[in-house]
């Protein structure tokens, strides 16, 4: 009985090499080629094959969710994901949706075929280059707790100097709130004092971070390497934007600050891949703090974002160092898959 399998790359020179490849395969059968998200829905329902090979960085495809509802519809698909991102919070997202294995593009095509052989045997594949990497990321994980979306909040803000009447203000939360909540953090910290739990900040910056999809009880998940800083001074905005960058790729880490001094202290511990940055942080400058992200971190991408688009303010955000002007009203989760997804391209080349 042969074994059928689905490509699916949107570059017909790449989906030809892979069909070598494959085709080397004892008892092959190659069912279809598409070249978008929508092809390969209507492929998969027509022609209910053993094994997808699938570049995710294709044209209406959103990798994590669709991943996961693919799983869901065809359980006994076996899922071989070929791709040029090499970035572990890219490959750890994708695992935890479902993929069977995630083999590098620049690998050889004996590997390429060793791992459909892998896959379709119900074993899990991971390119070689990728093994130490993602072993070294969940080793630092263990290092530093997962804490709930308002502990980072309260240790946040209290690196920032704030004492306990400041800390109740600001969180709109009672005194002796905070002081039970300062309680809990530090049996988290397993440290003391507001000093220790600085101290910790400093050395484990990575606390602060969100890993994806961000929760209201802490719970064991992906940390990727993909840095994502947000930056606004209205809380209410930036954790809704952070939610939503997590919902879109579970496998990042999401820092956020809301001045600009909490910008450049947060960027020289962590040197952000990608900055999402409001022009105007109260009655500082986001451009201005463009100009010194960049001079601080200057591998970061910056997007500055507004509700008020304006061209002086894109011309001189470009000029700062920015790639990109986005209108706020304009982001969703297709911009940001966007913008995130450029970030990873950068980082493989």
């Amino acid at each position: 009985m042969s074994i059928r399998i689905l490509l699916a790359d949107d570059h017909e020179v790449v989906r030809a090499g892979l069909r070598n490849a494959l085709m080397g395969l004892p008892n092959v059968e190659m069912v279809g080629e598409v070249g978008d998200g929508r092809a390969l829905a209507e492929a998969l329902a027509q022609l209910t094959p053993d094994l997808l090979v699938v570049d995710v960085a294709m044209p209406d495809f959103d990798p994590v969710s669709v991943i996961r509802q693919i799983k869901g519809q065809y359980p006994a698909l076996r899922i071989l994901v070929v791709s040029a991102y090499a970035d572990e919070g890219y490959v750890t997202g994708l695992l935890g949706a479902g993929v069977d294995g995630y083999h590098l593009k620049d690998q050889s095509l004996a590997d390429l075929q060793l791992a459909a052989q892998r896959v379709l045997k119900g074993e899990r594949w991971i390119s070689g280059p990728l093994v130490d990497r993602l072993v070294h990321r969940q080793a630092a994980s263990r290092l530093a707790p997962t804490l709930t979306r308002r502990q980072r909040e309260l240790l946040r803000l209290l690196t920032q100097g704030y004492d306990n009447r400041k800390l109740a203000l600001i969180m709109d939360l009672s005194i002796k709130t905070v002081e039970n909540h300062l309680t809990t953090l530090y049996r988290a910290l397993n440290v003391e004092s507001r000093l220790a739990a600085t101290t910790f900040v400093n050395q484990h910056p990575e606390v602060l971070a969100s890993a994806g999809q961000d929760t209201t009880e802490p719970e064991p998940k992906p940390e990727g390497t993909v840095i994502v800083l947000v930056v606004d001074d209205n809380a209410r905005y930036r954790q809704q934007l952070a939610r939503l960058i997590g919902k879109t790729f579970p496998g990042v880490m999401i820092y956020e600050a809301e001045d600009m001094a909490e910008t450049l202290r947060l960027a020289e511990r962590v040197h952000p891949h990608l900055a999402l940055m409001d022009v105007i942080l109260r009655d500082e400058d986001g451009i201005q703090c463009a100009r010194r992200l960049k001079a601080l971190s200057p591998a970061t991408r910056v997007v500055l974002i507004s509700a008020y688009p304006d061209r002086e303010f894109r011309r001189l955000g470009l000029s700062a160092g920015a790639v990109a002007f986005l209108d706020k009203k304009d982001i969703d989760m297709a911009t940001v898959r966007q913008v995130v997804e450029d970030t990873l391209g950068s980082l493989a080349k």
